[in-house]
């Protein structure tokens, strides 16, 4: 199979930045954009120009060792290649392109690399690695390792899996090259894995993002939702960077709130093929799916406990959902990463994550896209424009992301989401100022009680502090977009059809009145004029359900509104004028009924409003 453009550049990069420097090198690139194909042809490229050199590429995941063994099996079907996994029952140490899983390989370099020592533990000979390739490299722990004065020392803890296999493979080859490839180069804690002091990372060689993945047509597009039902997470605490599960699954785990996020999410799960569930620990993974099977859908749970969930179970799961057999399939944030399932058209998160990360490697599920059966997208006079057409007008023309656990609002629109990492600080603890103007107890007036940020209650003169809003989720939904490009989109719940009357001889038109929570946004529709506006209307026509031929005067429309579908959404743009926007994009669903008006459109009316914008 022929390179894509960006992984043509990915492999030209990593060998352009090892032709001028001796550093490790980092490659991002965005989920569902060939990753296991790019790390194939870089180690294949490799040991063409070298016959001799040995490329170990290293996994956490079953899935990922297997996926990148099989990608590079299709490029060199006769390649001298093995894989070291037990998860797989194969442990090929003497192959030249080895696939290895890291649980199984972090103690195994000698025998990889067919090391011989004499009495004194001196090297007499080997085979060594010459690079390594380490996939979802942000996993690997933080200052895994470091050089000093040429020596490799585990600067973190001595059993870290990922350390102790990259320094014994470096005291064997201190020339050793190594190369890490994932969708997200940063961690929670300390930021990009390139930045910082001790850092083990050099420089990230190429970059290809999301934005640029869906600009191109490789890439389904994303939406989101900020959702109504709710999750309280005060009082739960951090360990490592993110919530603690234990206490994170007590607060989300509740019927109560599964019975209305599962209900919430069901309503918009209409025309919706394949549905993957996030959720904060095994029990509530199995509660979600009970609760989906409740509500007619067929539904399954993936986890990490092999006695709940065993290989050969996790793999019919797999592959039913695949198929199509199967409609939804929860988990406990085990299949945040390997999981390839084009079909996935909805992801439901109600895994509240401090991660970026996580996060991002959470939505990104959703993003391969499904194109309509015999279309190429790498044909020959293929077009970007074909492709993002071809998937608009496929089987999976986007993914919606139902946004439960408030990550979005949390981390940032998904292309630009970048982690939170903590400053040096002060030591200074952080505080708060009372706001009320009440009585303190010892009878002064004005309380500005400074007080410790924990506290809820004021020392001084009672004030209850309201929730923490950034821990809590609440009622109303959130409106950042999952893409910084995507406007937001904002509930309605009514829409009414006026007649407006034309002004210095003009034909009338159709005022349409959106009530957005306690504003009203109108826009002007005008089946009676001609040209530009004309045309405008009678597109809103077809769009919103309306039957041929179209009304050619506002009376026709008023009387032919039943055809029109409702609308539950809408977007706005605020780019022409700040104070009164613009219907941009419209979504339907069941948020009002089309109501025939009233006899006469007598309101309070805003004049300035009522001007027709243009």
């Amino acid at each position: 199979m022929p390179l894509r453009y960006m992984q043509r550049e990915a492999v030209d990069a990593v060998f352009g930045y090892w032709s001028e420097n001796d550093g490790n090198a980092l490659v991002d690139m965005a989920g569902g954009s060939g990753k296991s194909l790019t790390m194939a042809t870089l180690a294949y490229e490799c040991v063409e120009q070298y016959p001799d050199m040995r490329v170990l590429n290293c996994a956490h995941r079953e899935e990922l060792v297997e996926g990148n063994f099989k990608e590079y099996i299709g490029i060199a079907p006769f390649g001298n290649a093995g894989i070291y996994a037990a998860s797989l029952g194969q442990r090929n140490s003497r192959a030249q392109v080895i696939f290895g899983q890291i649980q199984t390989i972090y103690n195994k370099a000698d025998e990889i690399c067919q090391v011989v020592r004499d009495a004194d533990g001196k090297i007499i000979s080997s085979n060594p690695i010459d690079l390594l390739e380490i996939d979802e490299v942000h996993l690997v722990p933080e200052l895994a390792m470091e050089l000093t004065n040429g020596a490799v020392v585990i600067s973190d803890d001595e059993k870290a899996q990922y350390g102790r296999l990259i320094r014994d493979l470096l005291s064997i080859n201190p020339d050793m090259k190594i190369v890490g490839f994932s969708a997200t180069i940063y961690r929670t804690k300390s930021g990009r894995l390139d930045e910082g002091e001790g850092r083990m990372w050099d420089k990230c060689v190429y970059t290809y993002t999301l934005t640029q993945g869906m600009e191109d047509g490789y890439l389904a597009p994303l939406s989101s939702k900020g959702m109504h039902a709710k999750f309280d997470l005060n009082g739960v605490r951090s360990l490592g960077g993110d919530y603690k599960p234990g206490e994170l699954q007590k607060a989300v785990d509740k019927e109560e709130i599964t019975e209305a996020v599962v209900a919430e999410a069901l309503s918009w799960s209409a025309g919706r093929k394949t549905a993957l569930w996030f959720c904060s620990g095994v029990e509530h993974a199995l509660h979600v799916r009970d609760a989906i099977r409740r509500h007619g859908k067929t539904c399954e749970t993936i986890t990490g406990d092999l006695k709940l969930t065993p290989k050969s179970v996790r793999r019919r799961i797999i592959a039913d959902l695949k198929s199509g057999k199967l409609w939804g399939c929860t988990n406990d944030a085990v299949l945040t990463v390997g999981t390839n399932i084009p079909n996935i058209d909805m992801i439901v998160d109600m895994g509240p994550t401090k991660s970026c990360s996580r996060f991002v490697q959470k939505v990104v599920r959703g993003t391969r896209p499904v194109y309509p059966k015999g279309f190429n997208p790498d044909g020959p006079r293929v077009t970007k424009e074909d492709r993002k057409a071809a998937i608009a007008n496929g089987p999976k023309p986007d993914c919606l992301y139902l946004d439960f656990a408030k990550n979005v609002e949390y981390h940032g629109s998904v292309d630009r989401a970048q982690p939170r990492v903590a400053g040096s600080g002060d030591g200074t603890p952080p505080m708060k100022q009372c706001p009320t103007d009440k009585t303190d107890i010892n009878g002064k007036c004005g309380c500005d009680e400074l007080l410790h940020i924990s506290i809820m209650t004021c020392t001084a003169c009672g004030y209850i502090f309201p929730p923490n809003e950034e821990e809590k989720l609440t009622r109303a939904p959130s409106v950042t977009p999952i893409l910084s490009t995507e406007k937001p989109w904002h509930p309605v719940s009514s829409r009414n059809f006026y007649h407006h009357p034309g002004k210095q001889d003009k034909p009338d038109s159709v005022k349409v009145s959106y009530m957005i929570g306690l504003k009203t946004v109108n826009e002007w529709l005008m089946p009676a004029h001609t040209g530009f506006a004309k045309s405008k209307t009678d597109r809103a026509w077809v769009e919103m359900g309306g039957k041929r031929p179209f009304p050619k005067t506002v009376l026709e429309f008023l009387s032919r509104q039943h055809e029109l579908l409702p609308v539950a959404e809408v977007q706005l743009s605020y780019e022409r004028e700040p104070r009164f926007p613009d219907i941009v994009a419209r979504r339907y669903g069941t948020a009002n009924d089309n109501v025939p008006p009233a006899a006469n459109d007598n309101h309070l009316a805003d004049w300035d409003r009522d001007e027709i914008p243009f």
